[in-house]
């Protein structure tokens, strides 16, 4: 990605943080006005990130997937034994994410378990059925492939989660529905949380609203970006 196009601080000319001070945005506050500004501003940086997702080549997808498969095994191994054993929730990728199948198959090979999530009910949390490479996939909601009803039901132990944008923080700006913030609430315990998603999508903030759930950890083709303070 060129430099003239990179997002940088706030993603998008017209967005709305441009014209407000970032201090009016009270992440505690339910105020209606400043929840509609917001979610204008995500749109807006939102449909930059992904118009600058969509206009990679097909070569350099090819790469970042690569090298994102690369950090996320090391990081696994590093940083969770290789996570052998553990329910590990990934994603099927589409609208240009990154591809992790290849790295899933290796290591559902190693005795990880896979799982992906499903929206059973919309406006609910997920739900996580396993999957393995031999998984006959059927279409869920919004033509997503997924495991069928009869795969079995899991509890992730860790989670991956797509990025379209992030922050330093560990905030993930995704697509807007809502589904794993409304997930990641019900879980108990909460698994940690890996956000997958490129380089250039870092943001300064995304005006955290109180449903907002930071995830643990960024992760991107050039490695590990971000990681909360839990302290």
């Amino acid at each position: 990605m060129s430099e003239a196009r990179k997002p940088g601080g706030y993603a998008s000319p017209p967005c709305m943080a441009q014209e407000v001070n970032p201090a009016y945005f009270d992440p505690l506050s339910t105020d209606q006005e400043q929840a509609r500004d917001v979610a204008r501003w995500r749109k807006a940086t939102r449909e930059f990130l992904r118009t600058e997702r969509d206009m990679l080549s097909v070569s350099d997808r090819q790469e970042i997937s690569r090298a994102l498969s690369d950090r996320l095994g090391s990081f696994l191994q590093g940083r969770f034994g290789g996570a052998t054993g553990r329910v590990l929730s990934a994603y099927w990728p589409i609208k240009g994410e990154p591809d992790l199948r290849p790295l899933l198959a290796d290591l559902h090979a190693d005795g990880v378990i896979i799982a992906l999530p499903v929206v059973e009910t919309r406006a609910a949390p997920l739900v996580f059925r396993r999957w393995t490479p031999e998984t006959q996939m059927v279409r869920g909601d919004w033509n997503i492939p997924v495991p069928p009803q009869e795969a079995d039901r899991l509890s992730p132990d860790i989670a991956l989660a797509p990025v379209i944008g992030w922050t330093d923080d560990c905030f993930r700006l995704g697509y807007g529905g809502g589904y794993f913030d409304r997930t990641l609430a019900v879980l108990s315990p909460q698994p940690p949380t890996i956000g997958i998603g490129l380089s250039t999508a870092r943001l300064k903030t995304i005006y955290p609203q109180p449903h907002d759930i930071p995830l643990d950890f960024i992760l991107t083709e050039t490695g590990l970006c971000a990681e909360r303070n839990k302290s």
